[in-house]
């Protein structure tokens, strides 16, 4: 999916969409003769229902600090190209297998073919959004919401889809909204400009930057070791590259590294103890927790919460390592400031920081 992003073709996903629905439509309709199709609709389905309903969904459930219209401009034409071609590597066994085999296998042959779908579609909407695995899952598992609506309301969207499809409606919808079409792409073209760019200046073996900047585009994909070995390389151009050092922590205390967290960690405070506005307190504060070494972890996290009393997450933490000590009276005050700060957060920001409020209440129960 990666690579779709950085390499695909728009043209080339839709294209490979109608040349599998071609060989597709006959055998499906042989096997279920009341799914009445055009080798078009798939394509079309995926385009006008699919992919806006997953992105509606992701602004429900990983993404509530912009307007739907610009998240829309921004990742429409990513999901579709990888939703196109995850469609059409699902539908390709089933396409043969619906000329070879009786209608018996085609059903099991179609219903692994769909599961498969799904499992793409994971990879596609973790990679397109950079979003966890239990987001993705639950945006993957209620994507089929807006094809229930397909299934119900199919006779007239079939005629709706006949008559976008026509030449006619397809000729005056270029001219007259063929700048609106250019912004859908804009989003894919500027990824993949962007990232080109970033390819082109990381040959210049002196541009720490441009190895900073690869490296939060495979953290954001969930490609680790790619991410950690750009964010070594900035390092390595240049020590004093704190970022990269806080990304590399970061990476390193999820995947349970410990002592190279703490190391990674350490540098940053020992270069700027404010980093990222004093964030790197409350993350070495987690890793000495992590570690067991409560009273470091306290330190840490007090010098963290003096500076911001009311986020959530490092008051969870500081009640942690008040609990580690023993002080559990302590801890129970922190775990309950900590749920009071996440019920008193601005709107966009409750949906990010609900999960410390959850941690808290089971903490004190």
């Amino acid at each position: 999916m990666s690579a779709i992003l950085d390499q695909g073709s728009l043209l080339f996903a839709s294209l490979a969409v109608l040349a599998v629905s071609v060989p597709l439509e006959p055998p499906l309709k042989n096997t279920w003769p009341w799914l009445s199709f055009t080798f078009y609709t798939p394509l079309l389905v995926l385009a006008v229902v699919y992919v806006p309903g997953i992105l509606l969904l992701g602004k429900l459930l990983a993404d509530l600090r912009e307007g739907f219209g610009a998240a829309f401009e921004r990742d429409y034409s990513p999901l579709l190209i990888c939703t196109a071609m995850a469609w059409t590597a699902a539908n390709l066994p089933l396409a043969v297998a619906g000329w070879m085999f009786p209608p018996p296998v085609i059903a099991v042959v179609a219903g692994l073919a769909y599961l498969y779908f799904l499992v793409l579609m994971f990879f596609a909407v973790r990679t397109v959004f950079g979003i966890g695995n239990g987001t993705a899952v639950i945006m993957v598992c209620l994507s089929w919401i807006p094809l229930v609506a397909v299934v119900i309301f199919w006779r007239p969207l079939r005629f709706l889809l006949g008559w976008v499809a026509s030449p006619i409606f397809l000729f005056y919808a270029y001219y007259y909204l063929s700048g609106e079409f250019g912004k859908l792409g804009a989003g894919l073209r500027s990824r993949q400009s962007f990232r080109r760019m970033l390819e082109a200046a990381a040959v210049n073996p002196h541009d720490g930057e441009a190895q900073y900047q690869l490296g939060l585009i495979y953290q954001q994909r969930h490609q680790y070791v790619e991410a950690i070995q750009r964010f070594k390389n900035a390092v390595t151009i240049d020590p004093a590259e704190t970022d990269a050092h806080f990304q590399l922590g970061r990476i390193a205390r999820e995947q349970g590294r410990i002592k190279d967290a703490l190391g990674h960690f350490q540098m940053v405070l020992d270069q700027d103890e404010k980093h990222s506005q004093s964030e790197i307190l409350r993350e070495l504060g987690a890793v000495y927790i992590a570690a067991g070494q409560y009273q470091d972890a306290l330190n840490e996290l007090a010098r963290y919460t003096d500076r911001w009393p009311y986020d959530s997450e490092g008051l969870f933490y500081y009640g942690q390592a008040l609990e580690g000590l023993g002080r559990t009276a302590e801890a129970r005050e922190m775990y309950e400031r900590a749920i009071e700060a996440a019920r008193t957060a601005p709107g966009y920001r409750r949906r990010f920081i609900a999960k410390w409020s959850r941690l808290a209440q089971k903490q004190i129960r």
